[in-house]
């Protein structure tokens, strides 16, 4: 489903002219989160923001229970399918523009560099592979972006590509269907196909697999995608940001390719989505496939993993939690350890037994306040994190809290008492 399909009868509509410069739209956004906002007038088009707000959203859009998108994750990873070309893709029912300043695109934040795309997953081919990634990406000029490029797999094309002398082809979808933003977000093996992982999900849930097109630069992306803006990251660079990223702060100023636009398409009557910088959609559609991830490296250190969860009180980044079995003393650490391995950018990991809740903070807290002592917190100085943590200074100091009940313990003094058994 692409964003236009996926907005229901009860999303709050703000009519009228909306200033892209204005906080109208943030303001509007963040009121109730929950609640998807469509903007009928928002620099003469529509836009809407929270659309994938909840998990129960992103599994409505999937065709699957909300308990079950990190298993439909895990599947499609194991089982990629092609997708299909079809050759009359929506988003070239219309004549292209070439000018990003028409765009329904606001500046979310008043000391933001620019007006932001925030919801652009960028596509990319070279040397037989493809790449699909998420990128905030500043509006510098009626024909050029500034990308944020982190030292991942796009970064790794474009080094290519500029070691060669050559610029980079790419198209940036925006209104992309749920599953491609989440495979868009997955960490996964430098050629692996997040249009395949998507694909897989897709054929899952709906029994056929994801209908692509191809742009006139000859790149493959969803069919369904409400725009597509064709161009190449070229060989120069601009200053990028502020902005606000994922914990609510403002990150700082670098200085990043340039993408020039070659022609942008739409579909009839195109959404532009509006991922709101630091608000629940961005903490899900960036953190939830992580946790995949995250539960494959911990069952590589114990067998019996009961679930994964990036906190929202941590932006869905910083933070986590896991719950496990244990075979033996010590799992509850190697589970720690692992976690991290699978997350690199986390900082604090709770490991839990099975019987806590993970999506329930309480829970969580009380098991860290009756289960454990300050003796089972394991201290890792010097580690790499992430440097959207603006309390990072080169390396980060990541905390474990091993809050599983003691093998050998009389259980009962552990669990909660209950009226019945």
């Amino acid at each position: 489903m692409s964003i236009k399909s996926s907005l229901k009868g009860d999303a709050r509509i703000v009519a009228g002219h909306v200033d892209p410069e204005s906080p109208a739209v943030t303001e509007a956004l963040l009121e109730d989160q929950g609640e998807t906002v469509v903007f009928e007038g928002l620099n003469g088009g529509r836009a809407a923001g929270n659309v994938f707000s909840t998990r129960e959203k992103i599994a409505e859009a999937l065709g699957i229970r909300a308990d079950g998108i990190m298993g439909h994750i895990m599947g499609a990873m194991d089982s990629p399918v092609d997708p299909e070309e079809v050759p009359d893709p929506a988003f070239r029912e219309s004549v292209p523009e070439t000018d990003l300043l028409k765009l329904p695109v606001p500046r979310y934040y008043p000391g933001d560099g620019g007006r932001y795309i925030t919801a652009g997953v960028v596509i990319a081919e070279r040397g037989g592979r493809r790449n699909v990634s998420f990128h905030r990406m500043m509006i510098m000029d009626s024909g050029r972006i500034a990308v944020r490029l982190v030292p991942r797999h796009l970064f790794t094309m474009h080094g290519e590509a500029k070691r060669a002398g050559e610029e980079l082809k790419v198209a940036i979808c925006v209104g992309a269907p749920a599953e491609v933003l989440l495979s868009a977000a997955l960490s996964m093996d430098y050629g692996a196909d997040e249009l395949r992982v998507a694909s897989a999900m897709r054929k899952a849930s709906r029994g056929s697999p994801l209908k692509v097109g191809r742009c006139d630069n000859g790149i493959l992306v969803p069919a369904d995608s409400d725009y597509v803006i064709e161009g190449r990251i070229t060989l120069g660079t601009a200053p990028e940001g502020p902005f606000v990223d994922i914990t609510g702060t403002y990150d700082s100023v670098r200085d990043q390719p340039v993408i020039e636009v070659d022609r942008i398409w739409s579909c009839r009557d195109p959404v532009f989505h509006l991922l709101l910088p630091g608000g629940w959609e961005h903490y899900l559609l960036m953190g939830l496939p992580r946790e995949p991830m995250i539960f494959r490296t911990v069952r590589q250190a114990v067998p019996r993993v009961g679930a994964v969860r990036l906190t929202e009180g941590g932006c869905c980044w910083l933070n986590g939690v896991v719950s496990i079995d244990k075979n033996k003393e010590g799992d509850g650490v190697n589970a720690i350890m692992a976690a991290f391995t699978g997350h690199p950018s986390m900082k604090q990991v709770i490991v839990v037994d099975r019987d806590v809740d993970v999506f329930d903070d309480r829970e969580v807290e009380w098991a860290v306040a009756t289960r454990m002592q300050g003796d089972r917190i394991i201290s890792i100085p010097g580690a790499a994190g992430s440097s959207l943590d603006p309390s990072t200074h080169g390396t980060t100091y990541k905390v474990g809290f091993d809050a599983t009940i003691p093998l050998g313990a009389d259980r009962s003094l552990y669990e909660k008492a209950r009226v019945r058994p």
